[in-house]
């Protein structure tokens, strides 16, 4: 799981430019799966077969970063930038990012006046992106495009995934852990799933351009007219850190998230029950999540076809769509726990009917 991880963070793939996660993952589940395929999105979808009947279990987690793309090059080198998916203005100033340009990768940073200039500012004013560019080392605009930038160059965080806390408590905290953690944790059944004997059908499907509005999950299960049921696996915000509003409702370290709702899904009652039922008999920690502020790819396969049951298990995370999220290792380990058990408890007669 560790290697998966960073891994998978470390890749550049903001939202329409998942290139670099796509082909990574094409050719990981090459050998393990039936069939894959990498759709006209990027989407990639990967097929297994059980031994025995029964139905079909979609599992989906999405491979785009939150990130941004540059707008115009100014005169003197620097970039303006818009964003791509769910970026906080308060997180941008003077942070390292990644310049995808098109003769490789570029460093730069997001520029931030000097603190000498603070007493001639006001020193509470948030700049809006807007406002804002990255800096490459180009002197001018005829420089910045010799480096390969030109309008339409996607940019990710520059961060590098680590470890920190105790060797039996450890933290990752890196970019993208939103939601490349939900695809270590489909790989990792995947893995475990090898040489195990399970019912039906896994669809694994790794959808694109979730942080703009669930396009790559709404585009793929619109040609899967044959799923029964799906579960999502994606990162959430936990409420337990000291700021005002925080209800201490989601806490790190507590286990994976069941969800029951959010703003984009009314989880169905019969596999929210049935995804606490198999938590508690096989030890598996967690806990229920309701967060009206945050939806996931579930929510473009829920209505799909007619209707399908669809539940969503949650990694907890800290500093969501930042460049240092932070997600819990045994938080990790009891999700992927909890979508193998819900794997392996399938049968044909399994119904999650309303």
């Amino acid at each position: 799981m560790d290697s998966l991880v960073k891994q998978l963070t470390e890749l550049n793939g903001p939202c329409g430019y998942e290139h670099n996660v796509t082909y990574f993952i094409e050719d990981y589940v090459k050998g393990k799966v039936d069939d894959v395929k990498v759709d006209a999105v990027g989407n990639v979808i990967a097929r297994k077969k059980g031994d025995k009947p029964g139905p079909v279990t979609l599992l989906t987690a999405h491979m785009d970063e939150v990130g941004f793309i540059v707008k115009k090059i100014e005169d003197n080198g620097l970039l303006r930038f818009e964003k791509l998916g769910g970026n906080d203005d308060r997180t941008l100033l003077a942070q390292e990012v990644k310049v995808l340009g098109s003769n490789g990768e570029i460093n730069g940073v997001i520029g931030t006046i000097s603190a000498h200039f603070v007493k001639f500012d006001d020193p509470k004013k948030v700049r809006p992106h807007t406002q804002l560019y990255i800096d490459i080392g180009a002197t001018s605009k005829e420089d910045a495009l010799a480096l390969g930038v030109d309008v339409g160059t996607p940019v990710t965080w520059a961060t590098e995934t680590k470890k920190i806390g105790r060797e039996d408590n450890e933290v990752f905290v890196g970019k993208a852990l939103d939601d490349r953690a939900g695809c270590a944790v489909l790989l990792s059944v995947l893995n475990e799933v090898q040489d195990t004997s399970f019912a039906g059908e896994l669809i694994f499907l790794f959808a694109v351009q979730e942080e703009v509005g669930l396009r790559g999950a709404q585009t793929a299960i619109n040609g899967l007219k044959e799923v029964d049921v799906a579960i999502a696996v994606d990162a959430t915000v936990v409420s337990d850190t000291p700021e005002e509003g925080k209800d201490h409702s989601l806490l790190l370290g507590a286990g994976t998230g069941i969800k029951v709702m959010d703003f984009s899904l009314i989880v169905q009652k019969t596999i929210k029950d049935t995804l606490r039922k198999i938590a508690d008999e096989e030890s598996i920690t967690y806990q229920m999540e309701i967060f009206p502020g945050i939806g996931t790819d579930g929510a473009a396969v829920a209505p799909a076809n007619s209707g399908i049951p669809t539940g969503v298990l949650s990694i907890p995370s800290r500093y969501s769509h930042s460049p240092v999220e932070v997600v819990n290792k045994q938080d990790l380990l009891a999700t992927r726990d909890l979508l193998k058990a819900f794997v392996l408890r399938i049968d044909e007669n399994t119904s999650f009917a309303f």
